[in-house]
């Protein structure tokens, strides 16, 4: 009573519990959403994500299988609390879904809004054969690119580090067009440059070096003064104990930015290894060379 009918047919209503002044969620996006499922008459929801800390994205028209929940969803906004009420026709049907769901059962949802990427036109490029790509204006190219490595900075920011890489090497092979004139290249440098970046550090969080070193390697080729580019690579030979190579880069980086407090942090790391390292060596070598306690 009071709900806004939201499909015309009375089989989808609303009721907004926090309002949002964020943007619309688009038709084919992918959203995070916490969510969960009530039967009438019964207060324990028969389905919830609302334990999870960082709930997957789900895209529209592929992984919501309620009718009615993804009508709900295209009405919000990010950020925003709604309640639906759905007729069977628009969740569950006249069979239910047994033993949880009774035949002909109304539900109630109560959704929240997390995020949402605009992925549609992303998703649809790379269904494309490798030729048709190559037919799209680099400004499109450019695009699907951002939206792949703005899906993988949601990753991310969840701590899914396999799945942000993907999502940055995705967008890197895209990015080998020929350029027409230098403002193109210069786009695609810039686009590579961040793809390049976050690849490297998400090798590192996924603790293999060697691969960070290689990706920050590749970002020194378009911008040899870049901090980020030489700080990874000092991170990341670091952690493979190549500590003259950290050096070298991190040094680079400081002379660049001298007040850059992690790269500072980092050079003192260097240093208390090497102190240590080199402490090892001596002991070691002591050993080496003393000879055993003769017996009586």
């Amino acid at each position: 009573r009071g709900m806004q009918d939201v499909s015309s047919d009375g089989g989808v209503r609303k009721e907004v519990l926090h309002p949002s002044s964020g943007q619309a969620v688009p038709p084919a996006a992918s959203v995070a959403v916490k969510y969960s499922g009530y039967l009438e008459h019964r207060d324990a929801p028969f389905c919830t994500n609302g334990y999870s800390k960082s709930p997957r994205l789900m895209k529209l028209g592929k992984h919501i299988t309620l009718v009615g929940l993804e009508i709900g969803l295209l009405t919000m906004k990010k950020g925003e609390v709604a309640r639906f009420v759905f007729t069977p026709d628009y969740a569950y049907g006249r069979q239910g879904c047994p033993p949880l769901i009774p035949p002909n059962a109304m539900v109630m949802f109560e959704v929240e809004v997390l995020d949402f990427l605009d992925s549609d036109e992303s998703d649809t490029f790379f269904e494309l054969t490798a030729e048709q790509q190559d037919t799209f204006p680099l400004q499109k190219v450019l695009k699907v690119a951002d939206t792949e490595r703005e899906f993988g900075n949601y990753l991310y920011r969840k701590q899914h580090f396999e799945g942000a890489k993907d999502r940055y090497k995705r967008a890197f092979s895209i990015l080998h067009r020929s350029p027409s004139n230098e403002a193109e290249q210069c786009q695609i440098n810039a686009s590579k440059l961040l793809v390049l970046l976050n690849l490297s550090l998400t090798y590192l969080k996924l603790e293999r070096p060697a691969r960070a070193l290689i990706y920050g390697k590749k970002a020194l080729e378009i911008d040899q003064r870049n901090t980020k580019a030489l700080f990874r690579c000092g991170q990341a030979c670091l952690c493979m104990t190549e500590y003259e190579k950290a050096r070298d880069f991190l040094v680079r980086a400081q002379h660049i930015q001298p007040f850059n407090q992690d790269i500072n942090n980092e050079l003192k790391k260097l240093a208390s290894c090497c102190k240590d390292y080199m402490e090892r060596e001596k002991e070691m070598c002591c050993r080496m060379f003393t000879p055993p306690n003769s017996s009586s």
